[in-house]
């Protein structure tokens, strides 16, 4: 006889794999003829889009590209500065045995080096190493007994568990842009640099819907037909709609933003004018925090029961941990001394992450590479700061899942004489959660328990390992019976050894 029960539907989210790794992006460039000859590379930035993203079985693939810029000394009689951009393509695989089909991938992709090398005047060597960190999900419509209706005699051992739910999930583009003005008195030649980081992120959730909120910060580098360098900066704001159907306010909301490709040109239409278009994919991934009650084991002490155990393993306690590094220190850069300092790059690499109750130590390095002038041409220099840094908070564990994510809000760089004041303020974000491992019983049958004694009682002594569900269920009695006769006041507090008089009830009626 199959018992009639009362289930619930859920989707349960599970990270099923976090790996960081690294893959290498590689091409040749050649020089335009209109350009002159390359004498020395001076700096090299990038800019990286994805295209696509593939979860397949046992690995990620990831296409896109990266839009690089090379700053160099020309071979020629006035030695000008002058620059390349050409985008390298690459396609990353990445190996993890827990990924399937159809799991979602979230990826953060962080340029860590760039190498530049002269093969000859006309060409050059441009190698990429980009560090990549995946989470995989996968999404799992679950059902959950969570109470049985119709047998009186049947004792239930019920537990509440808080987990976070994958209430929906939603992505949508967005082609954020603008026409950028540069001062009337410069004659743009070419851009020679860009810059591009997403700050100030915000959500705000209504019923259905999800307002996605950033800017994107432009830096722009540039030569003008004088052979002057200038920079300037900008913001183009970013925003989307994604609907989500059953959302609410309360939920907890990840917005996970990726440049999918990028024009950058000057304006035909004006002169003094750079435009910049940016697509930016939006995903978005909205949990519940809801409390499920969990039947995890049950017997009838009239009837013998049969189901089915299975172990589900869903996400819990997820939580955004923002905390702020500071680094202000003076250092030592005499190249610059009195010349122009055109532009600091900074790139927040973290280096190492260990997880301890309580917090999170942060081991990392606070690239800075100084762009300045020198007498008729540019040079550049990079050093690299450590730092360390403890995230603290009292709902992190060694058990934690941590993804780590820094940001640049604010910088500020002085020369002073030979030296830097270097005034920078990073943002890191720890993403936390740990995967709930829960136990369900299924498919409950009742069978009628030939047994016709209707009363029995058993002298047991406790043994190590022992609860009194272990022995109630072992013997068809209570947890209610064998506490009320043995005077136990604490049923989670008995004592290896104790004697304990046990009623065993296996019929409550007998046939005359």
């Amino acid at each position: 006889m199959l018992l009639e029960t009362e289930k619930e539907n859920v989707c349960i989210n599970q990270l099923v794999g976090q790996k960081k790794d690294e893959i290498i992006a590689e091409g040749d460039v050649i020089v335009n003829d209109v350009k002159p000859d390359v004498l020395s590379i001076i700096s090299t930035s990038g800019i990286t889009c994805v295209y696509k993203n593939e979860v397949m079985d046992g690995k990620i693939k990831l296409d896109g590209s990266i839009n690089t810029y090379v700053i160099y000394l020309a071979d020629s009689n006035d030695s000008n500065v002058r620059s390349l951009n050409t985008v390298l393509d690459f396609t990353g695989i990445i190996n993890m045995e827990s990924c399937m089909q159809n799991m979602d991938v979230i990826e953060k992709i962080n340029i860590k080096n760039i190498e530049t090398k002269i093969l000859n005047g006309r060409k050059i060597n441009i190698k990429v190493t980009l560090e990549i960190e995946t989470k995989v999900y996968s999404n799992n419509d679950v059902s959950i007994i969570s109470n049985v209706n119709n047998i009186d005699d049947i004792q239930v051992l019920n537990s509440k568990k808080t987990v976070n739910l994958l209430l929906g999930k939603g992505k949508t583009k967005v082609n954020a842009k603008d026409t950028i003005s540069i001062d009337e008195a410069d004659d743009l030649a070419e851009i020679m640099k860009l810059g591009i980081k997403i700050i100030d992120k915000d959500i705000k959730i209504s019923y259905n819907k999800i307002l996605a909120k950033a800017d994107a910060e432009i830096l722009i580098m540039y030569l003008t037909e004088d052979n002057r360098i200038k920079t300037i900066t900008a913001k183009i704001p970013i925003m989307g709609f994604i609907d989500i159907e059953n959302i609410s306010e309360n939920n907890i909301c990840d917005i996970n933003y990726t440049i999918k490709n990028l024009i950058i040109k000057p304006n035909n239409q004006d002169a003094h004018s750079i435009y910049v278009e940016l697509e930016i994919e939006l995903e978005a991934l909205v949990y519940e925090t809801k409390e499920l009650n969990i039947i995890e084991d049950l017997y009838g002490i009239c009837e013998d029961l049969n189901f089915k155990n299975k172990e589900i393993t869903t996400m819990s306690g997820k939580k955004n941990i923002k905390d702020t590094c500071r680094i202000n220190e003076t250092i030592s850069v005499p190249e610059i001394a009195n010349n122009v300092l055109y532009h600091v790059q900074t790139n927040p690499i973290i280096l190492n992450k260990t997880i301890r109750n309580g917090k999170i130590i942060i081991e990392g390095e606070l690239n800075l590479e100084f762009i300045y002038d020198v007498p008729n041409a540019m040079e550049s220099r990079i050093i690299n700061l450590p730092f360390n840094f403890d995230i603290i908070s009292d709902e992190i564990n060694p058990n934690s899942c941590i993804t780590l994510e820094v940001e640049v809000k604010n910088e500020n760089f002085i020369v002073n004489n030979g030296s830097v004041d270097v005034n920078v303020e990073m943002e890191f974000i720890a993403e936390s959660c740990k995967n709930e491992k829960i136990n369900l019983i299924d498919e409950i049958n009742m069978e009628e328990n030939k047994d016709s004694n209707i009363y029995s009682m058993v002298i047991y002594f406790v043994k190590p390992g022992d609860t009194m569900w272990k022995i109630a269920k072992k013997f068809k009695s209570t947890v209610e019976d064998i506490a009320k006769i043995n005077g136990i006041e604490d049923e989670n507090n008995i004592k290896v050894g104790k004697q304990l008089y046990i009623p065993k009830f296996i019929k409550r009626e007998v046939a005359i």
